[in-house]
């Protein structure tokens, strides 16, 4: 009897794939593209962009964004000079904070 490896996703996260998913598939009709010619500019094949039009959450999300780009889907809601921005900030941030989370070790009081 085969194994069910599926991982148990949040209801969010599953309607962010299904709503991604969505605007793919729809942007692409639009653009009157065919999947075979999709997958050719994105360089991935044929059924990963099937299942990336069906929400699948194995999918790469390199792929997915690539895709989206092509398709000038718009990931954050932002121009390519605001992202940028973003990145540089968020980039200022990480160079401020510990490069490892460790959780703080409690000393064990053990004199009875």
């Amino acid at each position: 009897m085969p194994k069910n490896n599926a991982k148990p996703y949040a209801r969010m996260t599953i309607e962010a794939l299904a709503l991604l998913a969505d605007t793919i598939k729809v942007a692409r009709r639009e653009k009157g593209m065919r999947t075979q010619e999709l997958a050719e500019r994105a360089g991935i094949s044929r059924g990963l962009l099937q299942r990336i039009e069906q929400g699948d959450a194995g999918c790469s999300i390199g792929a997915v964004f690539e895709v989206a780009t092509i398709l000038g889907v718009p990931l954050f809601h932002a121009d390519q000079d605001t992202l940028t921005l973003h990145h540089g900030h968020l980039q200022q941030r990480l160079a401020l904070l510990p490069k490892d989370v460790r959780k703080k070790r409690i000393a064990v009081d053990d004199n009875f």
